[in-house]
């Protein structure tokens, strides 16, 4: 922090000087990432569009100049450079284009973190936890075309660009043709449409839900009770219908854990308007879950598919795959020695990371997220503590849930942002570097 304080008067002593005062980061490629996201999806480059708009803030911050970061996102980095290395375990020209997609991305998250960091005038806690806000709203609005036309599909613009040859790939299919819901309706298993629009996965729109949620919440801290605070409040609990009806356990478990936690840390706090608020929150949630008969749906699920069986021993061999390759991996997910079952290094990406990239860019992994979690733990002012708790809900979802891009390009983000803000008030100061 004194360092911090040191460099940024010698900064504000030369300014006069060199009368070259630095240029403030724009909002635009923030705002473009996630509030038009619709817009990518239609046009069937979601997936890929924010790699060219990160690339975008590395321009704007180069030309800035006096970029900082904390000094703990170096583990973070350390990952970036392990996962790099993974590369010599890739095998096949198939897998060195999901390896270069998934690195990729990776960078992007990084910049995107970086970004929001250093952004202090212009992407503010407010207009940040706005956009997110937003972001939410487009999942849900998804989740309910996805439960009124969940057969409905069409063929994006992409299609007509991209060679038929690399549209025989099963990621770039799934840009090529959007559908609303993960619906097959010639599958022998008896499973209903659950939502997934503007995602391509069920699994990846609970992801993003149970993270947003938070966010939506910490933004009603922040702004006036206005016509917007309660169109938002009203649309929280019909939210639910679509949550409720992709039947994501995961999303489940990582809100519920979320909530616990909150519940603590507010009653420990004295918070009790908080704690009666959460409180009302869990009940209508509950009424919601009744009412929509999620327990049997679950049941049936349950019943109906082995996912809980097959997730369990494609994890041992996962692992036990990983032991042959330590230090590196594979460099991509391959084949399950299992006929039928999902490739190794799939199912969770933690398991991916593990896989793909080896046991020591694991612990590099799970060490950032753990460092986020912690650098945005002390803090008393509602709306950050709020935040605070999507680091825990991706460190719950990693397991189980492939996050990248949607839920590391939140998390990140968010924890930049609580971290930026936490410095700014001396509740938390994680030392900047340069």
């Amino acid at each position: 922090m004194n360092s911090h304080i040191a460099l940024a008067g010698r900064a504000r002593s030369l300014a006069p000087v060199t009368g070259t005062p630095r240029a403030e980061l724009p909002r635009w490629p923030f705002t473009a990432m996630l509030a038009f996201f619709p817009l990518w999806w239609v046009l069937g480059f979601a997936e890929m569009a924010w790699i060219p708009l990160a690339a975008c803030m590395v321009v704007l911050m180069v030309r800035r100049g006096g970029i900082e970061v904390p000094r703990g996102f170096a583990i973070w980095l350390l990952f970036v450079v392990l996962m790099c290395a993974s590369v010599i375990g890739v095998d096949t020209s198939g897998r060195m284009i999901g390896f270069v997609y998934r690195a990729l991305l990776y960078l992007m998250i990084t910049v995107v973190f970086v970004y929001v960091y250093n952004a202090r005038e212009t992407l503010t806690l407010r207009y940040v936890l706005g956009v997110f806000t937003l972001f939410w709203l487009w999942a849900v609005l998804g989740g309910f075309a996805g439960i009124i036309a969940p057969e409905f599909s069409f063929r994006t613009p992409l299609g007509y660009i991209l060679p038929q040859g690399l549209q025989a790939n099963e990621l770039i299919g799934e840009m090529v043709v959007r559908r609303l819901t993960q619906y097959n309706p010639d599958s022998w298993l008896a499973l209903d449409p659950r939502p997934s629009a503007p995602f391509l996965y069920t699994n990846g729109w609970g992801n993003v839900y149970s993270i947003t949620l938070p966010m939506v919440v910490a933004y009603l801290t922040v702004i006036p009770r206005g016509r917007r605070f309660w169109l938002i409040l009203l649309a929280i609990p019909l939210s639910l219908i679509p949550a409720f009806l992709t039947l994501n356990r995961g999303m489940f478990i990582g809100l519920a854990v979320a909530a616990a936690y909150l519940f603590v840390r507010f009653a420990l706090a004295g918070k009790l308007r908080a704690v009666a608020l959460l409180s009302v929150i869990g009940v209508i949630a509950g009424i919601a879950a009744v009412a929509l008969d999620i327990g049997s749906k679950l049941t049936d699920r349950v019943e109906t598919s082995s996912s809980t069986e097959d997730r369990a021993n494609l994890y041992e061999e996962t692992f036990v795959r990983t032991l042959q390759s330590p230090l590196f991996g594979y460099g991509a997910p391959r084949p399950s020695f299992t006929d039928g079952a999902p490739s190794a290094g799939t199912q969770g990406h933690l398991w991916m990371v593990m896989f793909s990239h080896g046991f020591p860019a694991l612990i590099c992994f799970l060490g950032a997220l753990v460092w986020m979690f912690f650098a945005t733990m002390r803090t008393g002012n509602t709306a950050l503590l709020v935040l605070h708790t999507v680091q825990l809900v991706i460190l719950v979802e990693v397991f189980f849930y492939g996050v990248l891009p949607n839920g590391l390009i939140l998390t990140f983000p968010a924890a930049a942002l609580a971290m930026r803000e936490l410095r700014r008030t001396s509740l938390s100061p994680p030392t900047p570097t340069r």
